[in-house]
């Protein structure tokens, strides 16, 4: 099974931004657990970062005959990016839409998700240890 961890805006900062909130681990690091956690579930991961809605869309156009499935943290685009929302619908692939931080408990604003429609999951609030989840999950469809 081939999964593609995508990460979006401001991700690239994990680890020093508002480490109350999203903790100590960096990007780096993350994406190391998560091909570290693929390789224990038979799959090879792939990351991605961005802080470019563009190159975000582009990436998970790559998917479809690219990969089995997609673990996304969408950062504030979950918030407004219907073209994230037709986007992760037009690929046809499972994925799983992840947060750091439970994004129901934060500021009003951040508590609508535009993507987990068209999501087979959302995981939020377990920290980096969600992504294990997100994976999990995606997995156990196989």
């Amino acid at each position: 099974m081939r999964v593609v961890v995508i990460n979006g805006p401001n991700l690239n900062l994990l680890g020093t931004r508002q480490p109350e909130v999203y903790g100590t681990t960096t990007l780096a690091e993350l994406d190391h657990l998560c091909r570290t956690w693929g390789e224990e579930l038979g799959m090879g991961v792939q990351t991605f970062q961005s802080n470019h809605e563009g190159a975000i869309l582009d990436r998970l156009h790559e998917c479809p005959g690219n990969a089995d499935g997609v673990v996304i943290n969408p950062g504030a685009l979950t918030h407004y990016s219907y073209s994230l929302h037709d986007a992760i619908e037009a690929i046809a692939l499972p994925v799983v839409e992840v947060h750091i931080s439970d994004i129901t408990a934060r500021e009003e604003w951040r508590r609508v998700s535009v993507v987990t429609a068209v999501c087979v999951g959302t995981i939020s609030g377990l920290g980096i240890d969600g992504y294990r989840h997100a994976l999990r999950l995606l997995a156990d469809r196989r």
